[in-house]
């Protein structure tokens, strides 16, 4: 493995032991909470642009 490789592994575990395993948690169900409400809004607006565009 290179340096860079080396760099980001040892990155991720200062990080990962630095916080605690329920801050880390509760920031990945947060993040994906904002992820599925703006993939449900993209869905509806790609279905509600469909309806229109086959309606004219």
């Amino acid at each position: 493995m290179n340096r860079v490789t080396y760099l980001i592994w040892s990155a991720a575990i200062v990080l990962l032991t630095c916080s605690s395993s329920c801050d880390f948690i509760a920031g990945v169900f947060k993040g994906g909470v904002y992820v599925g409400v703006f993939l449900v809004l993209l869905v509806l607006a790609i279905i509600i642009w469909l309806v229109t565009r086959i309606g004219k």
